[in-house]
């Protein structure tokens, strides 16, 4: 909700992580099958290792493309982050809307400021699949501007891992190698070690954003693994 085509949340509400968790699996629901097999990359993967816990006779295979969470949190600075969770939330909503740019080209920029890793032509292709044109003439993302907020929630560990044990399906954990999310090597061994079926890849030359950087060897990975029968 609230990305590419799909429907934005009311006026007055929130993107709420566990509202992802209910999507999933009114989607799931919908597609008729009593097993499927679920791809996640970063939050997406967090929000399909939930449902794998939550629902683990569901899943037949799942794949988390660094998506086993961001690093653990503080919480003495929780009070902080609400505050500034709520001043953000009223400044997205008085403005009514997000950035505008003048040309595609220019979109295709902004990506590539935040993701130098992406090719430019790939850049371009996204900036036109993901942004709509106004009634001025300009372009503007697809996105919901309340996804730029912070959210007011910190990352549980500890519930995560509760969830994660009780996955029972073949899992395939995927980092980039050149990764701006990283854990201490002691914390990545025990989120993976968590997952009692999982093997773990790195993806060479390939940051968070791995399906940008080195799709053709991503899709082979995933290829093989969903191809592999189970058991």
């Amino acid at each position: 909700r609230g990305h590419g085509d799909s429907d934005r949340v009311g006026s007055g509400g929130y993107y709420h992580f566990m509202d992802y968790l209910a999507d999933l699996e009114d989607f799931i629901g919908k597609l008729g099958r009593k097993r499927v097999s679920i791809i996640g990359h970063s939050m997406g993967g967090s929000v399909a290792a939930y449902f794998t816990g939550v629902y683990p006779n569901r899943i037949s295979k799942l794949a988390l493309l660094e998506g086993l969470g961001p690093p653990d949190s503080d919480w003495s600075g929780w009070p902080d982050r609400l505050s500034a969770w709520i001043a953000a939330w009223k400044r997205q909503s008085e403005r009514g809307g997000s950035r505008r740019y003048t040309t595609l080209d220019e979109a295709a920029g902004r990506l590539r400021a935040t993701d130098p890793k992406l090719p430019a032509d790939l850049a371009l292709r996204l900036a036109e699949v993901s942004t709509v044109k106004t009634s001025d003439g300009r372009f503007q993302f697809k996105h919901d501007p309340l996804h730029l907020t912070p959210a007011p929630y910190l990352f549980m560990v500890d519930g995560a891992l509760t969830l994660w044990r009780r996955i029972a399906c073949p899992t395939l954990l995927i980092d980039g190698s050149d990764s701006e999310f990283r854990y201490s090597p002691e914390e990545a061994t025990r989120r993976r070690a968590a997952i009692p079926n999982a093997k773990h890849v790195e993806l060479a030359d390939a940051g968070h954003m791995m399906q940008r950087h080195q799709p053709e060897l991503l899709a082979k990975l995933l290829d093989e693994f969903l191809a592999t029968p189970c058991g």
